[in-house]
C-alpha cells in the first residue's frame, strides 16, 4: 500500500509539472502572437517629417493617394504610383500624360477653380499638397477624413532649390519606399549642376528672361521665376542686377535695358509654350527674342547663345526638368569653350 501511495503521488507531480509546462508554452505562444500583432500594427504606418517640419504618420500601403503638387507629378508617374485624385488641369500632356489619360483619377481642376468635392469623393488616406495648391491646405484638411495623413511638400519662399529638391525627393522616396530611385534622381541633378558649373566661364554675363504673352520680361538672379535660382547654383555673373520677384510672368524691364546690358548668354523660360502652345498666334521664345529689333545686336542673340528651359517647364519645374535644363546648359557652355 505504501508503495502504491508513493507511486500515485509521483504520478500526480508529473501530471502537474506537465500541465504547468503546457500552460507556460501556451502563455509563450500567446505572447509571441501578441508581439507579432504589435509589430504588424506598427508597420502599418511610418513616420516622416514633411517640408514644413511637421511629423506625419503616413500609411505604408496607402489605399487612396491624392497629390496636388506639380513638382511631384512626374516623379510619382515615373515610379508607377497610383493616384486617386489630382488637378489634371494644371498637368502637362507630354510630362504627365499617363495620369491625364487615367479616367479613374478624379480631376481636381486647377488651383483657381478647384473641384473641392473631389477631395471628399477620393476618400484619401494620404494627401501630398504643395505648390499651386499650397494656399488651399486648410480647406483641404477640413474636407478629408479625420486621421488622413497630410504631407506639406511645398517649397518655402526663398529656399535654395537644390536643398529643396534633396528634401522633397528624399521625402517622396521614404513615403513610397523608393529610396534608391530617389537617390538616383538627386545624384543625376547634382551631376548636371556640376557639369554646367565646371563648363561656365565667369567672364560670361548671363541674362534670365521669361517670355509671356509674347512679351520679353526679366527674371532676376536668385528670385526670378524658374531661371533665377540657377545663378547661385552655377555661380553665374548677372548681366543686369535689378530687384525682381518670382512672378509667373517675370518682371517688367525694358528691352532697351536688356540690350544695354549686352549679355553673353540668355537663359529663358518660355511660359507661353506651356500655356498657349496650341494658340495659332504662339511663337517660340527664341523667335520672339530674335525678332525684337532692340535685341538684334546683343551678343547672346548674334552668337545664338539662347538656352530655353525644357518643354512644360513652367507647369512642372521639377527635379527632372531642372536636370535636363542643367545638362542643356552644360552642353552649350562646353560647346562654346571656356
Amino acid at each position: 500500500m505504501a508503495k502504491r501511495h508513493i507511486f500515485r503521488k509521483a504520478l500526480a507531480c508529473i501530471m502537474l509539472s506537465s500541465a504547468l509546462a503546457i500552460s507556460a508554452c501556451s502563455s509563450d505562444t500567446t505572447q509571441g502572437t501578441s508581439d507579432t500583432s504589435a509589430k504588424s500594427t506598427s508597420a502599418e504606418t511610418k513616420t516622416v517629417t514633411d517640408i514644413a517640419g511637421n511629423t506625419v504618420k503616413v500609411p505604408t500601403n496607402p489605399k487612396s493617394v491624392v497629390v496636388t503638387d506639380n513638382r511631384s507629378f512626374q516623379i510619382l508617374q515615373k515610379w508607377g504610383i497610383k493616384l486617386s485624385a489630382a488637378p489634371k488641369k494644371i498637368m502637362n500632356k507630354d510630362l504627365h500624360g499617363d495620369y491625364i489619360k487615367d479616367k479613374s483619377i478624379i480631376d481636381l481642376g486647377n488651383h483657381r477653380e478647384p473641384n473641392m468635392e473631389g477631395f471628399v469623393e477620393a476618400k484619401p488616406d494620404l494627401v501630398i499638397n504643395g505648390q499651386r495648391f499650397s494656399k488651399k491646405a486648410d480647406d483641404i484638411k477640413a474636407l478629408i477624413p479625420k486621421g488622413t495623413a497630410f504631407v506639406d511638400i511645398n517649397m518655402p519662399e526663398g529656399a535654395n532649390i537644390s536643398d529643396y529638391f534633396t528634401k522633397q525627393v528624399t521625402l517622396l522616396g521614404d513615403i513610397f519606399d523608393k529610396q534608391q530611385e530617389a537617390k538616383k534622381l538627386i545624384s543625376d541633378y547634382n551631376d548636371a549642376a556640376k557639369r554646367a558649373k565646371s563648363a561656365y566661364n565667369s567672364k560670361w554675363t548671363v541674362m534670365g528672361l521669361v517670355v509671356s504673352g509674347g512679351e520679353i520680361n526679366y527674371a532676376a538672379p536668385r528670385e526670378g521665376r524658374a531661371v533665377g535660382p540657377l545663378f547661385p547654383i552655377l555661380g553665374l555673373t548677372p548681366a543686369l542686377e535689378k530687384e525682381g520677384t518670382s512672378d509667373h510672368q517675370g518682371d517688367v524691364v525694358s528691352v532697351e535695358a536688356i540690350a544695354d546690358s549686352n549679355p553673353d548668354w540668355m537663359l529663358v523660360l518660355d511660359r507661353d509654350q506651356s500655356v498657349a502652345a496650341d494658340d495659332p498666334s504662339y511663337s517660340p521664345s527664341i523667335e520672339v527674342i530674335k525678332k525684337n529689333q532692340a535685341l538684334k545686336n546683343v551678343k547672346a542673340v548674334t552668337q545664338n547663345h539662347i538656352i530655353t528651359a525644357p518643354n512644360g517647364f513652367y507647369v512642372s519645374e521639377d527635379i527632372l526638368l531642372y536636370t535636363e535644363f542643367l545638362n542643356d546648359i552644360a552642353d552649350a557652355f562646353e560647346s562654346a569653350g571656356r
